[in-house]
């Protein structure tokens, strides 16, 4: 069956893809088995590697567990700062006044251009000299610092971007019928902009919880990656085992804000769809056409 993206396979191309999907699972499997026996050959999934993950408490307790916590907060931190100020920031850039549109333009298109990690090292010289932050704490502000300058300069392009992708009748509509600006972008624009927005958000969010792994290589910020080093350099743990399960934790970290964002993607696509739907004129005459029940009320004779 024909589709507007795409043709129907034939038997040709349906043959081609198979042979394709196998070679493909085969390669896979190839490689896997390469790892695995390299692995074992080397003595790297001998079990007393491995111990210290499953037979304690001390390795989850001294280093993984803290090294969560701090990921965790910094990347929270990160979030509610970020998401707020890349909103405001993108909503300024689509602003009619100039002073208010140039300045916020400069400010996203200066910090999307710097490495994230050089705005965290920048950050911790300039906690440490012109604030009296506790050196204990200058690593974690500088990370939340780094994180929100640069990705809330990438939201704020996210943003801007799903606003001026909706069409703009929507906007002239709402100004037709009396709305100031301001309730146009809050009302009518913001609205349905989240919803085509949050699988790019989402993926952000992602990437701030990753580049929490930054402050940790170089600002020894505590972190989970960072409690993972310290842990195969002085516990004994093995270093392939320590850094296998902050791959894990990661995983299922972000794994855990996809879904959650797909359930609420999915959630608001079906509040907008339980509000109706227009039908328009001509459907209404197809309506009664196929049905032979009059939609309408059928006008009355006056004399009566």
């Amino acid at each position: 069956m024909s589709s507007v993206l795409y043709d129907a396979q034939g038997p040709r191309a349906k043959r081609r893809n198979v042979l394709l999907t196998v070679i493909f699972l085969l390669a896979a499997a190839a490689l896997v088995w390469w790892v695995y026996f390299s692995l074992a050959d080397k003595g790297q999934l001998d079990w007393p590697l491995w111990k210290p993950f499953f037979t304690g408490p001390e390795a989850w307790s001294t280093y993984i567990w803290p090294g969560l916590q701090n990921t965790l907060k910094a990347a929270a931190l990160a979030m509610i700062i970020a998401l707020p100020l890349g909103a405001v920031l993108g909503i300024a850039r689509l602003s009619d006044h100039r002073w208010v549109r140039v300045p916020a333009s400069t400010v996203v298109e200066f910090f999307r251009a710097i490495p994230v990690l050089v705005l965290m090292i920048f950050g911790l010289a300039l906690f440490a000299k012109y604030t009296d932050v506790s050196s204990d704490d200058r690593p974690l502000y500088a990370v939340v610092t780094g994180l929100v300058l640069y990705n809330a300069s990438v939201l704020a392009e996210i943003v801007r971007a799903g606003i001026l992708a909706l069409p703009k009748g929507q906007g002239e509509a709402a100004t037709a019928i009396g709305l100031r600006k301001g309730q146009v972008m809050r009302l009518i624009l913001l609205p349905q902009a989240v919803t085509a927005m949050l699988p790019a958000i989402v993926s952000q969010l992602v990437v701030i919880v990753k580049d929490t792994a930054l402050g940790g290589a170089v600002l020894t910020y505590p972190e989970l990656l960072s409690a993972a080093n310290t842990m195969s350099g002085y516990y004994g743990a093995n270093v392939i085992a320590s850094f296998t399960v902050v791959a894990v934790l990661f995983v299922a970290i972000n794994f855990s804000l996809t879904t959650f964002a797909s359930w609420l993607e999915v959630r608001l696509r079906r509040s907008r769809k339980s509000t109706g739907a227009v039908v328009a004129a001509e459907m209404i005459d197809d309506l009664e056409t196929v049905g032979h029940i009059p939609l309408t009320e059928p006008d009355k004779d006056p004399k009566a």
